[in-house]
């Protein structure tokens, strides 16, 4: 009798384990069914919150001081990209600075691998080939030579050599018939160069007589590298900066539009213009 007692007994005990043990893995394996639904969400949740982050890429010359340029401390910087940034905090977008070759511009923007071009871009002559956003700089074409060249007009360029930036304003200018190309082709050369630095180092170094040049980089050059250079009083030209899009994305650009002239009325645009010593051509005013 006692034998069956037991018997039953242990019996009893394997059936409480074994119900045991099956309902705690059970429940463990709820609970890490909910844990693991919770992070799907939490995943999906924040992936859904990096899709709609929008990125804002801006096309830039990284040698066009005061626009766009690398500062010592090897960041991206410039009049041009600190107003793009206060444009992508106004609509909670993420900016992307790309540096671009300035003579496949069209390219980058063509391909969508840029949403606009943001750097000191000449939009007179060009209406017809991108959407425009309103105009924010007067700009100037000017002359830039050594201070003992003895060039103090253009008529002195006569047989000199000028440099200028390759798919530049200034090139087209003096490209153009109804330009500058009578002026042009008194040159004895007419030398393009892939950024203005290595121009003004050609300037230095004697190889250039002259740089035909926008005034803002031109004053930035001359700043930065002391005495020696001046800037001719006649001009080649005058003419407006804007942001170039893709033509026909006037989508885009009627949102950046209203965001500049925000800017402009709560003075982030005045603010900037002092900041990089271009004041006198910013036309972005406060309504």
């Amino acid at each position: 009798m006692k034998k069956k007692l037991a018997v039953l007994l242990a019996v009893s005990m394997v059936a409480v384990l074994a119900m045991t043990g099956c309902g705690g893995n059970g429940d463990a394996s709820k609970d890490n069914d909910v844990k693991q639904e919770d992070n799907a969400g939490d995943d999906a949740g924040k992936a859904d919150d990096q899709d709609e982050k929008k990125t804002f890429t801006v096309g830039f010359d990284a040698e066009y001081p005061p626009y766009g340029y690398m500062d010592d401390n090897g960041e991206y910087t410039g009049f041009d990209l600190e107003l793009a940034e206060a444009v992508c905090e106004l609509e909670g977008w993420e900016l992307v600075k790309k540096p671009i070759n300035w003579d496949s511009k069209d390219h980058e923007l063509n391909s969508g691998s840029i949403d606009c071009i943001w750097n000191g871009f000449t939009m007179n002559g060009r209406e017809d080939d991108y959407t425009f956003s309103v105009p924010y700089v007067d700009n100037t074409q000017v002359i830039v030579v050594a201070e003992n060249s003895g060039i103090k007009t253009l008529a002195d360029l006569n047989g000199k050599t000028v440099g200028v930036q390759a798919a530049s304003a200034a090139l087209e200018l003096l490209e153009d018939e109804e330009g500058q190309k009578e002026l042009a082709d008194t040159f004895a050369a007419l030398n393009q160069f892939a950024d203005y630095n290595t121009a003004f180092v050609e300037l230095q170094a004697g190889a250039l007589d002259a740089l035909a040049i926008d005034i803002g980089v031109a004053k930035y050059q001359i700043d930065s590298r002391g005495e020696g250079y001046i800037i001719l009083e006649e001009d080649l030209s005058k003419e407006q900066y804007a942001i170039g899009f893709k033509k026909g994305n006037t989508e885009l650009c009627d949102i950046v539009n209203a965001d500049l002239q925000k800017l402009a009325n709560d003075g982030t645009v005045a603010k900037l213009a002092e900041k990089y010593e271009i004041a006198d051509m910013v036309t972005l005013t406060a309504e």
